[in-house]
């Protein structure tokens, strides 16, 4: 396992509750009509986010997917613009334009959300052979679910990156959802990471487990960095709630739900951390109490910020 100083476990486990925290307080605010389109929260899948992008700078880039509010939360975005993008106010990074499933922010690095499933993984392609291109030691890191391994975009990235040797590093959330069908219906394979294979490339499955994936994920970063070439990173986690904020999930047994919700990523780095005895139950509580107001204060930040200006709407397109 990494060795980590007690500040950097602290300031990850922190990370993983303010996600945890932001994607409840969404749920909230959704279902009261303040956020508009749609919603998809990642609880229950915060390890990954925080475990890989707690690596990167913000000169490393990142594309994400429609269930992207941890990964730009763990890359670095601002709260308060987070929030207020969500709000869809003019102060938020994209003007209040990209709502929940397009969030992007140049300056962290975030190359955006995609509501279109495997969108994202050619766009990471393009960055990382930018990298090369022009020999920065900058590298990309592409998350999508297990759903978006049977797209073409996934397969011809993966080759076009083994074949070039690009800085990436493809992160699959295999959460056995790709929306509403689970993964023995559309998938022969049992692990997604047997598919790099086929293309030459390192592929490794990881617990929804901090430390492990961590471990897994320093190892992949480093790798690209020194022009090792791509990696692929499955990530064998649970989906808590639907597809989307208000999906019933009748297509899913209460059993499957309960197992997952036991499976909690968040409550097994806090045993790990207190048999470490890095922290102790009191500072575990006092770290979410300062984040739930962290969050709060982001909403309220949020609703008061300005509505668009009809007059803009045309700014910053190309046509």
């Amino acid at each position: 396992m990494p060795r980590l100083s007690k500040k950097k476990l602290i300031d990850c486990y922190r990370q993983m509750v303010r996600i945890r925290k932001v994607e409840e307080k969404l749920m909230e605010v959704f279902a009261n009509g303040e956020i508009p389109g749609f919603l998809h929260v990642c609880i229950g899948q915060e390890a990954a986010p925080v475990a890989v992008c707690s690596h990167l700078t913000d000169r490393d880039h990142m594309a994400n997917t429609h269930r992207g509010h941890g990964h730009a939360i763990a890359k670095g975005i601002a709260l308060d613009s987070f929030m207020a993008e969500l709000f869809g106010r003019s102060n938020g990074p994209c003007r209040g334009r990209s709502g929940s499933m397009h969030l992007a922010d140049a300056a962290k690095g975030i190359l955006g959300a995609n509501g279109i499933v495997g969108g994202g993984i050619p766009i990471a392609l393009g960055a990382a052979f930018a990298s090369r291109y022009l020999d920065e030691e900058s590298v990309t890191v592409c998350f999508f679910g297990e759903g978006a391994t049977d797209e073409g975009a996934f397969h011809e990235s993966m080759n076009i990156a083994a074949v070039m040797n690009l800085p990436i590093i493809f992160v699959c959330e295999n959460n056995k959802w790709a929306e509403f069908t689970p993964q023995s219906v559309h998938m022969k394979i049992g692990n997604v990471s047997e598919r790099a294979q086929s293309y030459g490339i390192e592929g490794v499955t990881v617990p929804n487990d901090f430390l492990t994936i961590y471990e897994s994920a320093g190892k992949a970063v480093a790798k690209a960095r020194a022009k090792g070439g791509p990696t692929l990173i499955e990530v064998d986690c649970d989906r808590w709630y639907g597809h989307f904020v208000g999906d019933a999930q009748k297509y899913r047994s209460p059993e499957d739900v309960e197992r997952a919700r036991r499976a909690d990523c968040i409550a097994r780095f806090e045993n790990d951390l207190k048999k470490q005895k890095k922290i102790t139950a009191a500072e575990l509580k006092e770290i979410g109490r300062q984040v739930q107001e962290e969050v709060d204060a982001a909403v309220e930040f949020a609703r008061q910020s300005p509505m668009p200006d009809h007059e803009a709407l045309m700014d910053d397109l190309w046509a």
